[in-house]
């Protein structure tokens, strides 16, 4: 199965650059199968990590950022593929 685990964090204002990178430079072991990583309007980040494993399973995460680079804690999602399509299916 495959489980991808979704990692989001707001940036004091001006300070995404610095989230972006943080986020960028934290490593998970082992590693997951794909990382990516996204920036939006808002000083927010979005790290999305693909693992090959149950639903269930304990997975590393990326930690929260020191608190006085981020606006709230983390919103983290979890979630498992259920099929796999062509696009716009």
């Amino acid at each position: 199965m495959t489980v991808a685990l979704m990692w989001e964090a707001r940036a004091v204002p001006g300070r995404g650059e610095e989230l972006l990178q943080w986020a960028r430079a934290q490593r998970l072991a082992p590693a997951p199968l794909r990382r990516e990583t996204f920036r939006a309007p808002q000083d927010r980040v979005l790290v999305v990590t693909w693992w090959d494993a149950a639903y269930d399973a304990g997975l590393p995460e990326l930690p929260e950022p020191a608190g006085d680079l981020v606006t709230r804690a983390v919103h983290r999602w979890r979630f498992e593929s259920v099929d796999v399509s062509p696009a716009g299916d």
